[in-house]
This record gives structure tokens, C-alpha cells and sequence, in this order.
């Protein structure tokens, strides 16, 4: 995701020749213009950037200030939060193995995940990837919780919004993806990534992350001032 509101247009159909990605504005009253740029992104790159979303540059900066002051806490506090069977929570560097057939050891990341909150009394909780979240005690990372919180809800409504331009791209219905069972009542995560910094050397299989392929219907990805394959 992005601030820039120019609308770019990939002039090739070989994904293998594409230099320019498609910019998808939410903010644009044309919605014909951004299915259409939308659905040429799909066809060209498979990746498209949005703009003009809805969530503020400044509360931006401050999700990425407070993952940076997670990551950067002892390994003990981290630890004291691993992630559970509900994937909920920390995971440490090399805990993850997505490509095993070419990593010789995990990833050289560290992630943190978040998911839509459901009490532990609720019914819903029994169903796979559904229940309470894991925090940090608030007296170790104050406000940490409420913002992370915050910005599951915007970026969750952003994902809806994609969601409907998918739909229509497809000559579906615009409500089409908010069915239940879809963007309805999502299995929506939040995941914070840390690279350390590490080399990739795929000839000795290191890799920052493994090849794989995403789950789920959308991936939205918003990164910081360091560049990355992302």
C-alpha cells in the first residue's frame, strides 16, 4: 500500500516483461477505471499498488515505530508470547520453513501475528485460527496493543474494499467476497516481519524467506524504507 494518486498502466501482457505496477486508487469516483486497472494488473504482474486507502501516513509510521519496538525487545520478553496452535503470537528467527525441498533451516525473519479477536468463552474460539489474541504486557510496550488493534480494523477494511474490485473485475456482484464465509466473518491476520538483514545465498539454501505461495484470497503488504523483492 501507498500514498501516490497517479494512475499508472502496465503496457505488457508477459508478466516476465512488466516494469510498472499498476496503481489501484480506492479514492478514484471512476469505478469502472480502476476495475479495469485492476483487473490488467492481475492479467500482466499479479501485483498491484493502492493508493489513497484511508489509513493515515502518520498512523502508518506509528504501526511500523511500535513493531520496531517489539523486535527490538529481549528475546526472553518475545519468547514469553510463542506463538500457539491458534497462530497467535511471536515466531522467532528460523521458525518458520516454507520452502523445505531447497532451505537447509528456517527463514532468517521473525514475524508476529494477529488475528481477529474472539473471547475464549465465545464458541467461535473452537474453530481452527479463531480466539483471543496474544499481547505484550502493556507495561513493557504501552499502547502497543491498542494500535496493532486499530490497524487490523483499517487494514482489514481495505482488504474488503480490494475485495469488491476483485468481484467486479470478475463480473461478479460487488458483495460477492462478503459472505461469511469469506470477507464476512474473515480469518483476516495481521503479520509484523523482521528481516535481520541477512544475506540470501539460495545456491547453499539461505534464504530470508522461502518460496511459497500465500493463503487466502489477498495479500496486502506495507513496507517500510527498505527495499525488498515486497
Amino acid at each position: 500500500m501507498g500514498k501516490q494518486s497517479k494512475e499508472t498502466k502496465s503496457p505488457v501482457s508477459d508478466p516476465t516483461k512488466f516494469s510498472i505496477l499498476n496503481l489501484i486508487d480506492l479514492s478514484n469516483p471512476n469505478i469502472n477505471q480502476t476495475v479495469n486497472s485492476l483487473k490488467q494488473a492481475c492479467l500482466d504482474s499479479g501485483f498491484f499498488y493502492v493508493v489513497n486507502h484511508g489509513i493515515s501516513e502518520e498512523f502508518m509510521e506509528e504501526v511500523f515505530a511500535q513493531s520496531k519496538r517489539f523486535f527490538t525487545l529481549p528475546m526472553k520478553e518475545k519468547m514469553k508470547i510463542l506463538r500457539n496452535e491458534k497462530h497467535r503470537g511471536y515466531t522467532p528467527v528460523l521458525d518458520e520453513l516454507l520452502d523445505p525441498e531447497n532451505q537447509i533451516h528456517g527463514d532468517y525473519k521473525e514475524g508476529y501475528y494477529i488475528g481477529v479477536e474472539v473471547a475464549e468463552d465465545d464458541p467461535e474460539s473452537n474453530k481452527p485460527f479463531y480466539g483471543p489474541n496474544k499481547w505484550p504486557a502493556p507495561d513493557i510496550l504501552p499502547g502497543w496493543r491498542e494500535t496493532m488493534e486499530k490497524y487490523h480494523r483499517e487494514a482489514l477494511e481495505v482488504g474488503k474494499a480490494v475485495g469488491k474490485i476483485i468481484a467486479l473485475a470478475l463480473d461478479l456482484d460487488g458483495d460477492f467476497f462478503d459472505k461469511s464465509e469469506m470477507l464476512g466473518e474473515p480469518i483476516a491476520t495481521l503479520r509484523l516481519l523482521h528481516y535481520g538483514g541477512q544475506i540470501s545465498d539460495p545456491t547453499k539454501g539461505l534464504f530470508g524467506a522461502g518460496a511459497h505461495t500465500d493463503y487466502g484470497l489477498i495479500t496486502l503488504l506495507a513496507t517500510d524504507e527498505v527495499s525488498g523483492l515486497q
